[in-house]
C-alpha cells in the first residue's frame, strides 16, 4: 500500500516567495506612487521621468541617491521591515513614504 506525501507537498507549499520589482515614477514634481507597501525583500526603483534632476533620501539616511537626470534610476532593496520616508534634497516638497512588512 502506498502512503501520500503529504511531507513532501508541506515542504514545497513553505517555499518562501521572493519579492517583486517595483518602479516609482518621478514625474512633474512628485514620486508616484507617493505611498507604497511591499514585503521584506523587495527590490524599489526610482526612475526620473522629469525634465530636471531629482534626489530619493531616506529621512534617517537610510538610503539616498545622487542627483538623478532624465531616465536615470535608482534602486534599494527593503530588507528590514518600517516605514521608509523619503524625500527629494533638491525639492524638498517632493515626499513619499514606503512602508515594508514581513
Amino acid at each position: 500500500m502506498r502512503k501520500p506525501l503529504w511531507g513532501l507537498l508541506g515542504l514545497i507549499v513553505s517555499i518562501p516567495v521572493w519579492a517583486s520589482d517595483v518602479n516609482i515614477d518621478i514625474k512633474e514634481f512628485m514620486y508616484g506612487p507617493k505611498d507604497l507597501t511591499v514585503a521584506v525583500g523587495t527590490r524599489v526603483t526610482w526612475v526620473n521621468d522629469d525634465e530636471v534632476p531629482h534626489t530619493v533620501a531616506e529621512t534617517h539616511k537610510a538610503f539616498r541617491s545622487g542627483a538623478l537626470d532624465t531616465n536615470d534610476r535608482f534602486s534599494w532593496v527593503f530588507n528590514t521591515p518600517g516605514e521608509y520616508e523619503y524625500f527629494c534634497a533638491l525639492h524638498p516638497q517632493m515626499t513619499g513614504k514606503i512602508v515594508v512588512t514581513q
